[in-house]
């Protein structure tokens, strides 16, 4: 079959690989439909390897090359033994992450995602969304509405992310929030502040085109260039009493975004760190302790969230899908999709890979 493997940095690869084999018990072999581009995706491009081992995964023993691709979804071709939620021709998407189920401290709590054992399909494991076919684990297939389509099976890892970020920072009815980065993930953020009934979103970006962009695709929100304006004066000038947001999403990874989530949000509120950093972030402690703010981090996601997200998107209430702005075959995923996400002009948010076409 046809796969795209990361070799370096630099180096991705349209390749012919084996088929995935028959599913043993508790594995489930799915025909992929469509794959998103991830902005980890794009780092491992850029400068990896980064999640991509390069010795064997201590839980998986995966290393490169690596099939990409977390966030997809396809149609069951086959189940292995003892698989009984989902059966060859269900639709479904594929929750990612991969760890032990029992004998670790946060598996046996529920915490999945916080093991320190952690892999994901696409970076550490055999098999990856940017390929035909893909062989995982049965509690990694979710099965999918009816009333959400292919694309949008593909949309919900991302969207997880945006949901847990709402969740960690506590979002509820009539808050106002400042999501930092006009990107895929801050985009579905704000999304999902406003299904939790955020009244008043705020959305800072370097990117005059991405804002442009998030207009077109949240509707009423206000965007802020940091270049022109400080974001800090704009929000407390903008919210109730002159006080500043009730929560701030930083999802950028970038020291600057943080000192503006720091500097924006109300005393007592929160500020949520989404984006990864590459290095240590100075901020100013003592603002950090005068104003009583709580500072949370917010690693992925849940794996029980999958039928949650799956029914906002669903509903329309969290419309995922206006971040695609184009589609790609596999064969054109290099040039016409990573490299297309790399431009600093940022013409794009979320190109999917159609392993249809």
């Amino acid at each position: 079959m046809k796969a795209l493997r990361f070799h370096a940095a630099k180096d991705l690869r349209i390749e012919e690989v084996d088929a995935p084999p028959s599913p043993g018990p508790g594995e489930v072999l799915v025909e992929n439909r469509f794959c998103g581009i991830c902005g980890t995706d794009l780092h491992e491009y850029a400068y990896g390897p980064i999640f991509v081992p390069k010795e064997p995964h201590p839980f998986t023993g995966a290393h490169g090359p690596q099939i990409l691709g977390h966030e997809f979804g396809g149609v069951v071709k086959a189940v292995g033994e003892g698989v009984g939620h989902v059966k060859p021709g269900d639709r479904v998407s594929i929750q990612p992450l991969i760890m032990p189920r029992h004998g670790d401290y946060y598996a046996d709590r529920g915490l999945f995602h916080l093991s320190g054992n952690l892999a994901l399909a696409g970076l550490s494991w055999h098999s990856g969304g940017m390929a035909e076919a893909a062989l995982v684990n049965d509690y990694n297939v979710q099965p999918i509405p009816d009333a959400l389509s292919d694309e949008e099976a593909a949309l919900i890892e991302p969207t997880a992310v945006a949901v847990y970020a709402c969740d960690r920072g506590g979002v509820t009815a009539g808050n106002s929030v400042l999501v930092t980065g006009a990107g895929p993930i801050g985009i579905l953020v704000a999304m999902a502040a406003r299904a939790a009934g955020a009244s008043q979103i705020f959305l800072s970006d370097l990117n005059d085109t991405r804002l442009a962009l998030a207009r077109e695709a949240l509707g009423e929100v206000r965007t802020i260039n940091p270049r022109t304006e400080k974001v800090g004066d704009v929000i407390r000038a903008e919210t109730e009493g002159g006080v500043g947001c009730d929560v701030a999403i930083e999802c950028v990874g970038n020291e600057h975004a943080l000192k503006n989530c720091a500097d924006a949000v109300r005393k007592q509120g929160v500020v949520v760190q989404t984006g990864l950093h590459p290095g240590e972030n100075p901020l100013n402690w003592f603002d950090v302790t005068f104003k009583d703010i709580d500072i949370r981090g917010s690693w992925a996601y849940p794996t029980h969230y999958w039928p949650r997200v799956a029914r906002l998107i669903a509903s329309g209430q969290i419309p995922a899908s206006r971040i695609v702005t184009k589609r790609v075959s596999l064969g054109e995923a290099v040039t016409e999709g990573f490299d297309q996400l790399l431009d600093p002009a940022g013409k794009h948010l979320k190109i999917l890979i159609d392993l249809t076409r």
